[in-house]
């Protein structure tokens, strides 16, 4: 369905299951499928499970402009308001893990639980993701695959139609939106972190390269639980079994 937000804005929302309401985010040039096909599943046995596409992404509107933090956390917000009376718990993979602990600190009454997988905290380097997506999006097809790392070029062609949908999103943000610029602003003191109120789970690849950021939270937030996996930055993909064990645990618990 497509769920209306401030400034005309529309998100593409999906709802599994019934019971306490669990809102998942995906990362940049992802879609909702991060999540829908694996952990989402399963906790929709015991949950109501709310999946959306980031602004940008997906079937959502592409806007030129609005892909800082402040703002995909009002999206969040948008959501949260209008689909759960309930307090939530969020599960947010790479940038939308970064909105989720956003919307956590600015809204803690609202938030019960965070998971955080793969979120690399601001400030944020782009410069590497940047250089990878930039040459993706100006790539055919065969050779913006042939740039991914298998468990995600496995996902895209194994789903058909969602390789040319992907490489549009990835075309679109890196050349006509401002996502670069929005993700240079973005920051997060230790100050602010060690004021998260709610229990958190972060999660991280053993080979990932934003794994200080898992370290960081563990030093700063208090209670903090800290789990590496066997992967580096796309766990969904990469270790999906492991991954939705940690998180039902988590959530569950």
């Amino acid at each position: 369905m497509q769920l209306g937000i401030a400034h005309g804005v529309e998100l593409h929302v999906q709802e599994l299951g019934s019971g306490p309401p669990v809102v998942m985010l995906h990362g940049l040039f992802g879609n909702l499928a991060t999540w829908y096909f694996t952990t989402a599943a399963e906790l929709a046995k015991s949950h109501r499970v709310i999946v959306y596409d980031l602004r940008g992404h997906g079937r959502s509107a592409r806007t030129p402009y609005g892909y800082d933090v402040a703002t995909m956390a009002g999206d969040l917000e948008a959501v949260v308001e209008q689909i759960a009376r309930d307090d939530v718990t969020l599960v947010g993979h790479s940038y939308g893990g970064v909105i989720a602990l956003a919307y956590a600190l600015r809204s803690p009454h609202r938030v019960r639980k965070l998971a955080l997988v793969e979120a690399p905290l601001p400030p944020l380097d782009t410069g590497e993701l940047w250089s990878r997506y930039t040459a993706v999006a100006k790539a055919d097809t065969a050779s913006m695959l042939a740039s991914l790392p298998n468990a995600v070029r496995d996902a895209l062609v194994a789903g058909g139609r969602r390789a040319g949908r992907f490489l549009e999103t990835v075309r679109f943000l890196s050349l006509e939106s401002s996502l670069r610029d929005d993700l240079a602003r973005a920051e997060m003191s230790d100050a602010a972190l060690a004021r998260l109120a709610c229990p958190l789970l972060a999660v991280y690849g053993n080979a990932s390269g934003v794994r200080p950021s898992g370290e960081r939270l563990a030093r700063v937030v208090p209670g903090a639980a800290y789990v590496t996996l066997e992967g580096g930055h796309d766990l969904p993909q990469e270790s999906p079994a492991a991954l939705t064990r940690e998180l039902v645990r988590f959530i569950d618990g």
